[in-house]
């Protein structure tokens, strides 16, 4: 009498949106950043109660110059050792450090040394955090899951800034500074069960060689010479580094400039940047559902493009209401272009330099983009918003020039979505 064996078919790689694993790495993320919003609120203001405004500025610039001294060497430890545990570390250090602020704001009056001293550790520990975020996601899930990914994490970055400066603002207005440090302390220690549950795969081995002995400083050339000639990678990240360049002048300073030449006022310029914000989040979202838009590549030149025309329009619109429509569309196409970048990144980058990469891009668009700001606020004031808007516009477009030239970039694609396996014909053996 014959018997029959069947082969069961094996579990597929579950959609991100539905592994309990990434939806844990997300929600830690999500409550970290907002944490974040919350913490430079509270900087902010507790500067202002005992520094004049040119301090203030001080104060709240401090942290960027640990950061980008730190950020590459962050990138070798978050592929040197285990991400997750660089996450947990880093949060629960600038846990303690914002809960200990809170203390000093509360029972005393913060002198402006221990503010800057507390804005640069805290800088400093953002220089571990940020790389180790960017090589989390290889490690959790797989290769087809990666652009959803990275629409989900745009989309929390969006929503953690749209969420809290008011969260920051009412913790403000009912308990003061030290209520508005204590909360982003909260937040932070929030994140913390969850890293912890996090399962992060670790990296295999290279077969037949043992891993090789190299300095700190033998990893981080390496990684700066793997981001720049890696054939898709380095386009990516030289159009992302002028693109931020040249876009971040005209939406950081010179919108509210703009906004003053009009006589918008603050509400227009909330208006405007909202907007923007809002259609960021929009484009984030139909990558998250989405998983999967074809023809990235050649995508992210038009939606560059668009970026850059709406940047320079935006200013030579007669009213608020058509800037804010204009500064939606732009946004979406911003939200389009940050996450197929970043996902293009992730798929095509080796897991073992994931961290030093995500440093460099960081370091590129955290370091490059502040340095326009004084020449963008003295070039407005010489000629005018709508000059300067135009030639932000311009100068960004050589980012679309940079990706047009790749043929790696004209040629990308995100990987497919892995189908599930069929399960095989049943094989019938005669019985013995």
């Amino acid at each position: 009498m014959p018997t029959e064996r069947t082969a069961l078919p094996l579990p597929a790689q579950r959609p991100a949106h539905r592994d309990g694993n990434v939806l844990r790495w997300l929600a830690a993320y999500t409550v970290s950043h907002i944490g974040n919003s919350v913490w430079f609120v509270a900087l902010g203001w507790s500067a202002q109660r005992v520094a004049s405004p040119a301090e203030v500025g001080l104060v709240m610039a401090a942290g960027a110059l640990p950061r980008a001294l730190l950020m590459l060497p962050g990138g070798v430890l978050a592929d040197r050792y285990d991400p997750r545990r660089l996450l947990l570390g880093s949060d629960a250090l600038r846990c303690a450090l914002v809960l200990a602020a809170a203390a000093a704001v509360t029972w005393t009056t913060p002198a402006l040394w221990l503010l800057v001293a507390v804005a640069l550790v805290f800088g400093a520990l953002d220089a571990f955090f940020v790389p180790a975020v960017g090589a989390v996601p290889a490690r959790i899930t797989g290769p087809d899951q990666l652009a959803r990914v990275a629409g989900l994490r745009a989309l929390s970055m969006r929503l953690s800034q749209i969420a809290g400066p008011p969260a920051g603002g009412l913790a403000m207005g009912l308990g003061g500074a030290g209520a508005a440090f204590a909360t982003a302390g909260a937040l932070f220690a929030l994140s913390l069960p969850l890293l912890a549950s996090l399962r992060v795969r670790p990296l295999p081995a290279p077969e037949g060689q043992r891993p090789a002995r190299r300095t700190v400083r033998g990893d981080l050339l390496d990684g700066l010479r793997y981001t720049r000639r890696h054939p898709l990678i380095g386009p990516l990240v030289a159009a992302g580094a002028v693109a931020e360049l040249g876009l971040t002048n005209t939406f950081n300073v010179g919108m509210v400039l703009l906004n003053a030449e009009r006589g918008w006022g603050p509400s227009g310029y909330g208006w405007i940047i909202g907007c923007f914000g809002a259609g960021a989040a929009s484009g984030a979202a139909l990558l998250a559902v989405a998983g999967r838009l074809p023809r990235a590549g050649l995508t992210l030149p038009w939606t560059l493009l668009a970026m850059c025309a709406g940047a320079a329009t935006v200013a030579l619109v007669p009213d608020l209401w058509t800037a804010a429509a204009v500064a939606a569309v732009s946004g979406l196409c911003a939200g389009v272009f940050g996450g197929l970048s970043n996902a293009l990144i992730q798929t095509a980058a080796d897991p073992a330099h994931l961290g030093r990469v995500t440093s460099v891009l960081m370091l590129m668009m955290v370091g490059l983009g502040p340095l326009g700001y004084p020449v963008a606020g003295a070039a407005i004031g010489a000629w005018g918003a709508a000059p300067v808007f135009v030639g932000c516009g311009l100068f960004s477009g050589i980012g679309v020039l940079v990706l047009l030239a790749s043929a790696e970039v004209r040629r990308a694609e995100l990987p497919r979505a892995t189908a599930r396996p069929a399960a095989p014909p049943v094989a019938r053996v005669p019985a013995d």
